[in-house]
């Protein structure tokens, strides 16, 4: 399946939108935004994609699928599927990273035991879209810190145009590129026009808040 299949199947469930006035994570603004969280009701469709991520990787070799909680548990619940589905022994377990603190004392914590799962094991890291990349390296990050060997970073998007060094040097898959605009608040084409702000996906309701607009 190749980069226009992907972004057809992720068209047919509703998680691409386009002209729409969104607000990023990182606070820009754009008039596009993939939402992962429409593909995630069909089960269908997320095991096709994260069948064709486990086809990237040798299923014996790999030990454990993580993620940063919440989308990356989908992921690496499927993808570790799919690797299971190809051994010809053996098990890859799927975990998933939490989020701890505040601001910028936020980082991606293993608990309830699967810390134990993770020492001298072979990882890869699964995240649903790479914007700047933050989630994908802690979780990396973590996982080393364990004496876990990451293999790779597998992701269903790379937006931002991430590259190996900005999560560590760990190679990238991504099913799919896409590329979208963005401003500042300030320099915003939307904005001037007074462009409703969309408050169903992206950040558009907190950043509304923080203006003291009720939504």
């Amino acid at each position: 399946m190749n980069n226009e299949a992907v972004i057809q199947m992720l068209t047919k469930v509703g998680a691409v939108i386009t002209d729409s006035h969104i607000v990023y994570t990182s606070e820009r603004h754009g008039n596009a935004y993939l939402n992962k969280d429409a593909l995630y009701m069909h089960t269908k469709e997320t095991s096709e994609l994260c069948k064709l991520i486990a086809a990237q990787y040798d299923a014996n070799k790999i030990d454990v699928v993580i993620g940063p909680i919440i989308g990356g548990v989908v992921l690496s619940q499927w993808v570790a599927y799919h690797l299971n589905a190809k051994r010809s022994s053996g098990e890859t377990l799927s975990l998933y990273a939490e989020k701890e603190g505040e601001g910028e004392d936020k980082k991606l914590v293993i608990k309830r035991g699967y810390d134990q799962y993770i020492p001298g094991k072979n990882v890869v890291v699964v995240e649903d879209v790479l914007t700047t990349g933050g989630s994908a390296r802690k979780c990396i990050e973590t996982v080393r810190s364990l004496d876990g060997n990451v293999i790779a970073l597998s992701a269903l998007c790379n937006r931002g145009g991430i590259k190996p060094a900005d999560i560590g040097d760990v190679p990238i898959h991504a099913l799919t590129t896409i590329t979208m605009d963005s401003w500042t608040e300030q320099d915003c084409p939307m904005c001037k026009e007074k462009m409703p702000i969309n408050t169903n996906v992206g950040k558009g309701k907190i950043f509304l808040q923080k203006k003291g607009v009720g939504v």
